[in-house]
């Protein structure tokens, strides 16, 4: 992209986004608006719109996204494209309109003029990699299936505890296929009491839940099913429920095998792959989850809090007078920010400094997730200076750095081996 100055921009747009159409207006650098225009989210409504703006250039455009169909047209018309936070955007019209009136054209003539006054501030947005941008999309919709999969259980579980309170007495762990199998090859207490000993031992054994110190008692189990069900109507009814939550589970496990597949295959062809891959707790799932929502921009985060901010473990801070306070952070990527989260909490059988700095924080008083943000701020940093020079984690090379400073995490974690 290439990158002009400031100075030089005699025009500044916004873009207004809907489903179906879009609000665009463009100011000149006196603020005066040169052009409005609404069109729609349509092929036409695009190559429209490239028409009309032919005439100004080089344009800038802000719009409250970073992501989506529409940002991506921009970015194929070479606009430069500033994304905005949606809470800055409703400050700026909201000094464009103290009274509180709101359309979709004033959304867009605020933001423009917004952009004419303070954008040279703010960053433009770089189109990703490809490979990055295939990645994010792909972790992020399986993060979203996998919360599909947890609502699944939670419902299929409900079903269960109405009708079939053995089956959940049987099998603990409720994201596991096999416990699903359970219900579809026996749907209700009677079918399973019919089936017979013979079929339950061939059924833990084929499903490998066959284990010396559960299995009898699971037989138990099975044997006893009857005393306590539903009323007829009740099994009637919650067994077809769970059947069907039965199958929806069990196609949408083929689904997120797929997608972990694939998110493995691009995921390995990045120059980054050592990189993310040598995190402690990383793993194969939060590895590719990390490189896919920081990406291969280095110029992106100039310094660590950048980075540390972005993630939403760098608290925010709040002084007035003799007051002040430091809150957590909400505007950030919420993404990156649960991947780093999940992480940390990781990284604490992987390493023990991790768990000592961790300890220290749950010894002052403060929350699980609390410890867990500090130590996420402490792994971007460590992150930010890998990511920065390309190298592969070291455990070696950390610990002689935290003895060169003296860090009290050292100490602390003496005191506990």
């Amino acid at each position: 992209m290439q990158i002009i100055p400031w100075e030089e921009r005699k025009y500044f747009g916004a873009l207004d986004w809907a489903c179906d159409h879009h609000d665009l207006v463009v100011v000149n650098g006196k603020g005066v608006i040169v052009c409005e225009v609404r069109f729609a989210h349509t092929a036409e409504g695009w190559q429209q719109l490239r028409d009309k703006l032919a005439a100004f250039t080089p344009l800038a455009i802000a719009v409250e996204t970073n992501q989506g169909l529409a940002v991506e047209q921009l970015l194929a018309a070479r606009y430069t494209v500033f994304p905005v936070n949606p809470q800055s955007a409703k400050r700026y019209r909201e000094r464009k309109a103290p009274t509180g009136v709101k359309d979709d054209r004033r959304d867009a003539w605020s933001l423009a003029d917004a952009l004419r006054v303070d954008g040279h501030g703010w960053k433009p947005l770089c189109a990703d990699d490809p490979l990055v941008a295939e990645l994010r999309l792909l972790t992020r919709d399986e993060t979203a299936l996998i919360e599909q999969r947890t609502g699944l259980i939670n419902q299929l579980q409900s079903a269960l505890r109405d009708y079939y309170p053995a089956a959940l007495e049987a099998f603990a762990d409720w994201s596991c296929p096999g416990a699903w199998s359970f219900v579809a090859s026996f749907p209700t207490p009677a079918a399973l009491v019919k089936a017979g000993r013979r079929r339950w031992v061939k059924f833990l054994h084929v499903h490998h839940f066959w284990r010396e110190a559960t299995a009898q008692r699971r037989l138990e189990i099975f044997a006893r099913a009857e005393r306590l069900q539903g009323q007829p109507s009740s099994v009637a009814a919650k067994s077809l429920l769970a059947l069907s939550l039965v199958r929806i589970l069990q196609t949408l496990e083929v689904q997120l095998r797929a997608y972990r597949t694939a998110i493995d295959e691009l995921f390995a062809r990045h120059p980054d792959h050592d990189l993310f891959g040598s995190l402690p707790g990383a793993g194969k799932k939060l590895a590719p989850r990390l490189l896919a929502e920081i990406g291969d921009q280095r110029s992106r985060f100039a310094r660590a809090e950048g980075l540390q901010a972005y993630a939403g473990t760098a608290p925010i801070t709040f002084q007035s007078g003799q007051i002040e306070k430091h809150l957590v952070r909400r505007a950030c990527a919420r993404p990156l920010r649960c991947t780093v989260h999940l992480w940390a909490n990781l990284s604490r059988r992987k390493c023990p400094w991790a768990q000592a700095y961790y300890q220290a924080h749950r010894d002052k008083g403060q929350s699980h997730a609390c410890a867990l943000r500090c130590l996420g701020q402490r792994w971007l940093k460590i992150l930010w200076r890998m990511w920065q020079d390309g190298t592969r984690y070291d455990e070696s090379l950390h610990t002689r750095n935290q003895r060169q400073h003296g860090s009290w995490v050292l100490a602390r974690q003496a005191t506990t081996t």
